[in-house]
């Protein structure tokens, strides 16, 4: 079984907002800094993102690649690589929990890259780090920013 590199985060917001940010991917390329493009190719009966599309440059990654999305009630969303040009696999997770009153969330981001290219094993780790520290950091400013209704 492939490493995984993973990171937790805690964003004093909601976890309905918290998943709202995540699952709104026509949005990823104003806070995400790694993904330029989004585009979601189908959905699942609840309106949900099965399958997206995106167009990655995370520096040493660059990459046009589709992913297919799985939603474990409100609190997880899990995916796995459909199709790329340089990754043999990116998989990941977002996975919630309510702190307190419910008015925070613990974050957790896991996170499986390889890449098609040879590339050191701690090499491949960093990027995933890097990757998942941006993420997280990007969707705490995201899901504070946006005004409460």
């Amino acid at each position: 079984m492939a490493e995984h590199t993973s990171s937790t985060i805690t964003i004093e917001a909601a976890p309905a907002d918290v998943m709202g940010v995540i699952a709104d991917f026509a949005r990823y390329p104003e806070w995400t800094g790694e993904v330029k493009e989004a585009e979601v190719l189908a959905t699942d009966d609840r309106g949900r993102a099965e399958k997206v599309r995106l167009v990655l440059d995370a520096g040493a990654i660059k990459d046009d690649h589709i992913l297919a999305y799985t939603w474990t009630g409100d609190r997880e969303v899990s995916w796995t690589l459909v199709k790329s040009q340089m990754l043999r696999a990116l998989d990941g997770t977002y996975a919630l929990a309510p702190l307190g009153d419910g008015d925070r969330t613990e974050v957790t981001y896991r996170l499986t890259v390889d890449v098609k290219i040879p590339m050191l094993g701690m090499i491949k780790r960093k990027a995933e780090k890097v990757i998942i520290d941006r993420a997280l950091a990007g969707l705490k400013k995201r899901v504070e920013s946006v005004p409460k209704g």
